[in-house]
């Protein structure tokens, strides 16, 4: 485990995080700074996006939430994190983000359990999603 890993892992298990992914624009870029020490991670123009699942049991204040995110800054050398909460998420923001890449995991056969929900439910809720959108635009 690179140092860059055991640190993360410090974050998470205070903030008792179970799943922690990176998603959008600065997705890749971030696993690879994770597990290379040689790379320093540019501030760059946009934020860094992390979606984050706690672990069970556990509901994060709002304080909370926002000491992580600061905490998360602070560890990547950025100047911001757009923190989203997976538990609070709509179904499609979420798929999004499980595609996006897991930067931690307490336990891997739990996340991987969590994706194929998050998946299973977006994909339920496809029809009823098309159907919405054909109305606001006024095809129906």
């Amino acid at each position: 485990m690179t140092t860059r890993r055991a640190a993360l892992e410090e974050i998470c298990c205070r903030f008792d995080v179970a799943i922690l992914y990176a998603f959008g624009s600065r997705a890749k870029e971030a696993l690879v700074w994770l597990d290379d020490p040689s790379l320093v991670m540019p501030p760059g123009p946009s934020d860094l996006d992390i979606g984050v699942k706690a672990l069970p049991a556990v509901r994060w204040t709002l304080k909370e939430q926002i000491d992580l995110a600061q905490a998360l800054e602070d560890f990547f050398g950025v100047h911001r994190v757009d923190l989203v909460s997976l538990t609070g998420a709509n179904p499609f923001l979420a798929a999004n983000i499980i595609r996006g890449e897991r930067l931690y995991v307490a336990n891997q056969y739990v996340a991987d359990e969590y994706d194929l929900y998050v998946l299973r439910r977006a994909g339920d809720l496809v029809p009823f999603e098309r159907e919405r959108i054909a109305q606001i635009i006024g095809e129906r």
